[in-house]
């Protein structure tokens, strides 16, 4: 016969038994070891961030740590060993299952995405990222397009306290305060829905973080618009039609600037509705007279445009470059001198929304 030992902490909870029983006394339970709580999942990896040596991104439910400088090296998946696997995380904080905060919008054939966008396959509900940009294929066969994809409860963001029930880091309370005046074209519901298009937006990286980013495309925002009074351009007799393969179908004078960071030129409209899946060029003034397409372009260039710059908005919110690289992304004609009023007013805007939001602007504010 074999005899199996019991565990020391249950041969003394006998030993006590008994004593207890021979004393007459009560036995008071000794309570469990504690259960050791999950880890908390970094800010979800975005193929637009650099990373360096020792930061921390989460996907597919684990955390992975950056060996040195790395940017569109997806963790677990990259011939390059950059990602080192710290174990799997959980950011439902010992709740139930991902909810509402892991919905993404179902995959559609044949719409553009963009790298790092993320979807629900309808099929077999499963969600995919896209590892590269593709008009819409389909994620269970394209697979160098697209990598299956956990969620870990940021599927549109996650700010801290101050931001909305979306998940947006900007309460529609603070959006009407930053934009007392606004033109009631620009609705937040418009922004909100808007977000779907770059998941990464507002979301990426610490909750400082997420609300500069926040802070500083609606400081660009109230900007380029005048606290979002104006939706089409003041003088729209410029001729904004490059001599490009596709032309300028909607006329010679059609793509005068429009929205929140007022769209202009006809690659411009051709590009944003290529990677919104939107036919911008044939309608341009979709983005005067649909809140959420007009907030999609704007965000669209804050994720893709450089001006003449190295980086795009996004990424200077996100790599700690600072607000002022996203002055050169937009209009680099106010930097080096060129209009340090111009550029003074943007960084006025900033730091009075980051005040909004509660946070701190952070350095590098001018180009």
């Amino acid at each position: 016969m074999t005899l199996t030992h019991a565990p020391k902490r249950t041969r003394l909870l006998a030993l006590l038994a008994a004593l207890a029983s021979v004393l007459g006394l009560t036995l008071i339970a000794m309570p469990a070891s504690p259960a050791h709580a999950a880890t908390a999942c970094a800010a979800p990896w975005n193929s637009g961030v650099a990373y360096t040596g020792g930061q921390t991104a989460s996907y597919n439910g684990d955390n992975w740590s950056a060996k040195w400088w790395t940017q569109g090296d997806i963790p677990g998946n990259n011939g390059q060993n950059v990602w080192a696997d710290q174990g799997a995380c959980s950011s439902s904080g010992g709740g139930g299952g991902g909810g509402s905060s892991c919905s993404y919008p179902a995959w559609v054939a044949g719409q553009y995405y963009n790298v790092g966008a993320i979807v629900t396959y309808t099929p077999n509900g499963g969600l995919y990222i896209a590892t590269n940009a593709n008009p819409g294929y389909d994620p269970t066969i394209s697979t160098w397009y697209w990598s299956p994809y956990t969620c870990t409860g940021g599927g549109g963001g996650g700010g801290g306290g101050g931001g909305g029930s979306n998940g947006f880091v900007v309460s529609e309370a603070q959006f009407n305060q930053i934009f007392p005046n606004r033109n009631s074209f620009y609705t937040y519901s418009g922004l909100v829905a808007a977000l779907s298009a770059y998941p990464a937006f507002a979301t990426t990286g610490s909750a400082t973080v997420q609300k500069q980013e926040a802070a500083a495309f609606l400081a660009n925002v109230d900007h380029e618009t005048g606290g979002l009074v104006y939706i089409n351009e003041i003088d729209q007799s410029g001729n904004y039609c490059a001599s490009e393969s596709y032309g300028c179908p909607a006329g010679t004078y059609a793509y005068y600037g429009r929205g929140p960071l007022q769209l202009s030129w006809n690659f411009n409209y051709y590009a944003a509705g290529n990677a919104l899946g939107i036919d911008l060029l044939d309608n341009p003034n979709l983005v005067a007279t649909d809140p959420a397409t007009s907030w999609k372009t704007a965000i669209w260039y804050w994720f893709t445009g450089t001006g003449n710059g190295s980086l795009t908005s996004h990424q200077a919110m996100t790599t700690g470059a600072g607000f002022g690289a996203t002055i050169r992304a937009i209009n680099d004609i106010e930097c080096n001198g060129g209009n340090t009023g111009e550029m003074q007013d943007r960084v006025n805007d900033y730091e009075s929304i980051a005040g909004v939001l509660g946070v701190t602007p952070g350095g590098n504010l001018t180009c």
